[in-house]
């Protein structure tokens, strides 16, 4: 009798330890903490599994590699993950990293758009160094004029839809969808108190992209866009040409130039403002919206003319005739001369 109790006994204790090594086991494979260091992954839409169990093992983010496939595999991960962008965040035990997989629970990325781009190849690297479509997509979407006609825009109108802002998204975000929010978030800005200020001037929403892409061109000081843009409102009022080196930059297709020279005024082309009168077809970059506001708020005043400040703070010299605007373009370039020569004869000593 004594050794049947035994018996049982040593039946109970074995039965007692491999439960708990199989509840412990459960514990680690899907319940215990796994991440060792917190990180993102990146799961492309061609990517296949093997490629995702490698991308992971080597990331460094796991405690346990060899816990997480066995999740994996018990819960099916294989023939259930999504493409997306995923944050590994500490305290993730392994039943959760499969699942946020599994059911394409992503992490949006903040997507900064600036003024200043003035290229459709230059918004594509932009764009495709954030989101997971590549820069020749997103070059073929931005040179679809047909969905660009079907948002209202056209090939050299559409820089003006692109409202800069940092946006959140989905990585995983296509360019169409990519254009479509854009297009809610220029609905948006343009709300009815920006579309009577764009009556009340005389010029539609896409002239106003138009004149504050050359506005941002000319000035980077904030506190005098509204002159600047008063300067170009009073030239189109009164018929002139805008005469704005930025536009010839433009259309020479060579940002590089420091000065307009005569030679360049020559090229024969529609953005070429020295050449034909009134706006160019489209924007020469994208506007931020703080020359936007100060093209819709331009300065009220008498001046036609303006060039750079002989101090080189980036400020300008505003002139109501020609002949005051001579004075201040050869104090600048005095200013200009004298400061170059000094620095060559810096160089030499």
């Amino acid at each position: 009798m004594k050794i049947y109790k035994k018996i049982i006994l040593i039946v109970l204790a074995i039965l007692v330890a491999v439960g708990a090594l199989l509840v412990f086991g459960y514990y680690s494979i899907f319940h215990k903490n796994n991440i060792a260091e917190e990180g993102f992954l990146k799961i492309y839409r061609n990517m296949e599994y093997d490629q995702i169990c490698e991308a992971i093992d080597t990331s460094g983010m796991l405690a346990n590699n060899a816990t997480f496939h066995i999740a994996a595999k018990v819960m099916g991960l294989e023939d259930s993950f999504k493409p997306g962008l995923y944050k590994f965040k500490k305290g993730m035990n392994n039943k959760a990293i499969v699942r946020t997989l599994a059911y394409g629970w992503q992490t949006p990325t903040n997507v900064t758009i600036t003024g200043y781009i003035r290229s459709k190849e230059k918004l594509a690297q932009v764009l495709s160094s954030k989101l997971e479509a590549d820069s020749t997509l997103f070059m073929q979407v931005l040179s679809d004029t047909i969905l660009m006609h079907s948002f209202g825009f056209t090939e050299a109108s559409y820089p003006g839809m692109i409202i800069p802002n940092t946006y959140e998204m989905w990585w995983t975000v296509t360019p169409v969808e990519f254009l479509e929010k854009m297009k809610k978030e220029y609905d948006r800005f343009w709300n009815e108190e920006r579309c009577a200020k764009a009556d009340s001037i005389g010029l539609t929403k896409e002239q106003v992209s138009t004149l504050a892409s050359i506005v941002i061109e000319e000035t980077k000081y904030e506190p005098e866009m509204a002159t600047v843009a008063g300067v170009y409102m009073n030239r189109l009022k009164k018929g002139m040409r805008l005469q704005a080196d930025p536009t010839v930059l433009f259309a020479i297709g060579d940002r590089s130039i420091r000065r307009v020279l005569r030679t360049h005024l020559s090229v024969d082309s529609p953005y070429n403002t020295y050449k034909y009168t009134g706006l160019p077809p489209g924007p020469i970059t994208i506007p931020p919206i703080s020359a936007l506001d100060a093209v819709l708020n331009y300065e009220d005043h008498d001046y036609i003319y303006f060039c750079a400040k002989a101090t080189f703070d980036g400020q300008h010299s505003f002139a109501k005739d020609y002949t005051e605007h001579l004075r201040n373009a050869r104090a600048y370039h005095r200013a200009f001369t004298a400061r170059e020569r000094e620095k060559a004869k810096t160089k030499t000593e």
